[in-house]
Order: structure tokens, then sequence, then C-alpha cells
């Protein structure tokens, strides 16, 4: 696989580090991690979810952290209790995870819910009213104004 080296981007510009380092990324697969699986849905015009299934765990066992547009859920097994009995088969995973997503500009975590195994994070996209598209007014001249007449006067 080809990489490519944006060192001398860096040099030249300013403010985008970010984007350098998202495309740098792209060219590093996640190295196959498919566990646990999740959905991202939209929800509404605004606001999305995504939905983890981390059956076995309880909230104790998971924490979720957003910080500068990523967000980062790490799941991490405590120690079972020795009660005497032995497992003959382990076929329910207790390997500990990490999965980050990448959010954009102005999406915010707004709560977080685990409910029959499955984790719900509801994420909301607020756009500054500073950067929404807006109307401007197109003001018309008046029907009833004078008209002026220009003339040029030549000797």
């Amino acid at each position: 696989m080809r990489h490519v080296d944006f060192s001398p981007l860096y040099r030249s510009t300013v403010g985008f580090d970010r984007l350098f380092t998202m495309l740098d990324s792209l060219g590093q697969p996640d190295q196959g991690q498919t566990y646990p699986p999740y959905n991202i849905e939209r929800t509404g015009e605004n606001t999305y979810r995504i939905t983890m299934a981390v059956a076995g765990f309880d909230e104790t066992e998971i924490s979720i952290e957003a910080q500068a547009h990523a967000l980062t859920v790490k799941g991490e097994k405590s120690e079972e209790k020795a009660d005497g009995s032995e497992f003959l088969y382990r076929g329910i995973a207790k390997r500990a995870f990490e999965r980050r997503f990448q959010l954009a500009d102005h999406v915010e975590v707004t709560a977080a819910s685990l409910k029959n195994g499955l984790l719900h994070i509801d994420l909301l996209r607020s756009i500054p009213e500073a950067m929404k598209p807006r109307k401007i007014a197109i003001a018309a001249e008046p029907v009833n104004a004078p008209k002026a007449i220009e003339a040029h006067v030549t000797n």
C-alpha cells in the first residue's frame, strides 16, 4: 500500500493539522477490528445514535470519552469471582475493547444508556447561528418614487 508524506504541507499551511491527520489515518486500516459490532443511525435532522452490542458488560465496565472531534468507547471486564465452578466451554467474549469514532465539527454527545446488552450513545449536531445559512432580503425600488433623468450637455 502506498504511503503519502504530508510533512511538506505541514510547513506551508496553518490550521489544517486535523485534515492531514485524517487523510494520513485513511491509509492505515483499522486492523480488521470487528468487536464489538455497532450501528450508526440518523434519528432526526441533527441527531444521531451509535448502538453497540456489548453483551456481558455492565455500566461500571464501560467508559465513554468525547474529546476534540473523537469519541472513544472502552470496555474492560472485571475479574469474575471464583465461586468454586469451572468453565467447560467459554463462548461469551470477555475481552477488552476500544472503539474510536471521528466526530464532525459541532457534534456533541448528549446521552448514553445501556439496556439489554446494547449501549446507545445519542449525538447532537448543533451548528452555531453565525454558521447557519441565512436569507438576505432583496429590497425593491418603490413604485411611486420620482424617476430621475440624466442629461449630458454638450458644447
